[in-house]
């Protein structure tokens, strides 16, 4: 009885769980959001400030690379530097970039802004976790978790339809206002409710971070640029030959390093090396759709962003309903099967979605797709967090949440990159046939690496034999850590 007054009394005081919930998944919707909330928006961006397909890339991709680059750097100053301290410096960076994005009066400042704001997000976003385990006790953590990944599955779901309703009933910046008078709002709210901590206070890995950032961002580059300049271009071999360099750089360094910002080691087990491929490859599949998509629906089905955002809803609206029932399942009969079976779903439904397209497709041909997807991207996400955090020790969850959102971004950066490479090569924006032409290839290519993610998936062991395989010595050194945490 004492225990439980015990929680309730910590939850209940200031800084308690509930107040942690509220602010770490506000936070996070926001940095989820702006993911995609500018898809919807890309012709009537393009509009306005002019620019060409690899421009409206960048207005993404530029985002994605530089949450995803400096994420796991912005984990490590939080350990070091404070949590709190730095979640505040995060959010302040993110809303006087998005008030910047507003602002921009070209294409150009609107992609620095975008780099800006993903490099705030970046310092953010790993910390709502961290702040978040630290906030709720053991033992609900499980149902934290659950709500928080909600919150952020509703952020990338809704990212279009919000996109879409602002820029047709007030204009495009206010994707970006949006931000505004939340950050503000969240300040002082972290500020007096979230309790401070910090980690190891290891050193920073500055040169960890430099080659995976250089690596990263020669890729996408030629990846971006290629269509465009011509895959033998100087400068498009450059970025693609530099940064797979730079990246086997970085793994070599990793693996020797005192301090690395992503221990090699991790990957030795085959629970976070599963679901952190399995990641990776779902968002590579599932960014580089959408983004082609909410186009699709806008220019050549002639719909309104609003219209486009609502009819994308039974996909990405779906987890709202189904992320819950995921859950439990997962606590059920392990996160496995039921990561495994979501992505295998997505993968059916874009590749439906594939078969269907056409220039005048009716919606109820499109919607059994639509669904499909969304039930499989909501298997996905609700168990896909706990079986990273489940797949390390208690003290590398930091390290171990900032590398599994870093390979999502990366997917996803990567997915706009060759997804639209493949579009344009095999169509463009001349007709709409061109656009089918483009679009079916380009889903075929976003299903095929899905369904590879549910094969890796498969790899992460079945929660019985992970149970077996843990060692008894660390299960108890692991208590004595929850102990002194708690």
């Amino acid at each position: 009885m004492s225990h439980h007054t015990d929680q309730n009394a910590r939850a209940a005081r200031p800084g308690g769980a509930v107040w942690a919930l509220v602010i770490t998944s506000v936070a996070g919707f926001m940095a989820a959001l702006d993911n995609l909330v500018v898809t919807t928006a890309l012709p009537s961006i393009r509009e306005d400030l002019g620019g060409a397909l690899h421009d409206l890339e960048w207005t993404v991709s530029a985002y994605t690379l530089t949450f995803a680059v400096l994420l796991m750097f912005g984990a490590a100053l939080g350990d070091r530097f404070g949590r709190r301290r730095l979640f505040l410096v995060g959010i302040s960076i993110f809303t006087v970039a998005s008030a910047a994005a507003a602002l921009a009066p070209g294409i150009d400042s609107l992609i620095a802004a975008r780099a800006v704001q993903g490099a705030g997000a970046a310092i953010m976003m790993p910390l709502t976790l961290t702040l978040l385990t630290a906030a709720v006790p053991a033992a609900k953590r499980g149902m934290a978790y659950g709500i928080w990944g909600a919150v952020n599955g509703l952020a990338i779901a809704s990212g279009p339809l919000i996109g879409g309703s602002l820029t047709e009933h007030i204009s495009w910046q206010w994707i970006f206002w949006l931000n505004v008078p939340l950050g503000i709002a969240l300040l002082p709210l972290a500020r007096l409710r979230l309790a401070e901590s910090h980690g190891t206070g290891a050193r920073l890995d500055i040169p960890g971070t430099l080659l995976a950032s250089g690596g990263l961002f020669g890729i996408v580059y030629g990846l971006v640029r290629g269509p465009a300049d011509g895959w033998t271009g100087r400068l498009v071999l450059t970025g693609l030959f530099a940064g797979g360099a730079l990246l086997v750089g970085f793994v070599l360094y990793s693996t020797r390093a005192k301090n690395p910002m992503l221990p090699m080691r991790l990957f030795r087990s085959r629970a976070f090396s599963g679901i952190n491929a399995a990641s990776m490859l779902m968002f590579l599949g599932m960014f580089g759709s959408i983004f082609l998509l909410s186009q699709y629906m806008q220019g050549v089905l002639g719909y309104s962003p609003t219209e486009a955002g609502l009819r994308m809803l039974p996909w990405t609206g779906m987890p709202m309903l189904v992320a819950p029932i995921a859950g439990i399942l997962a606590d059920r009969i392990g996160g496995r099967p039921v990561v495994a079976t979501g992505l295998f779903l997505q993968a059916a439904g874009l590749a439906y979605m594939a078969s269907v397209v056409t220039v005048d497709v009716s919606y109820a041909a499109q919607l059994p797709g639509l669904i499909i997807s969304g039930v499989g991207m909501a298997l996905f996400f609700a168990p896909a967090s706990h079986l990273v955090m489940s797949s390390v020790r208690a003290s590398e969850q930091g390290i171990a949440s900032g590398a599994n959102n870093a390979l999502r971004e990366v997917g996803g950066a990567l997915g706009i990159a060759v997804m639209a490479s493949i579009f344009s090569a095999q169509g463009g924006y001349e007709s709409g046939q061109s656009f089918v032409d483009g679009l079916r290839p380009a889903l075929v290519t976003g299903a095929t690496v899905v369904a590879v993610a549910g094969v890796a998936a498969l790899i992460i062991p079945s929660r019985r034999r992970a149970e077996a395989a843990e060692d008894p010595a660390e299960q108890a050194q692991e208590r004595v850590l929850e102990t002194a945490a708690g």
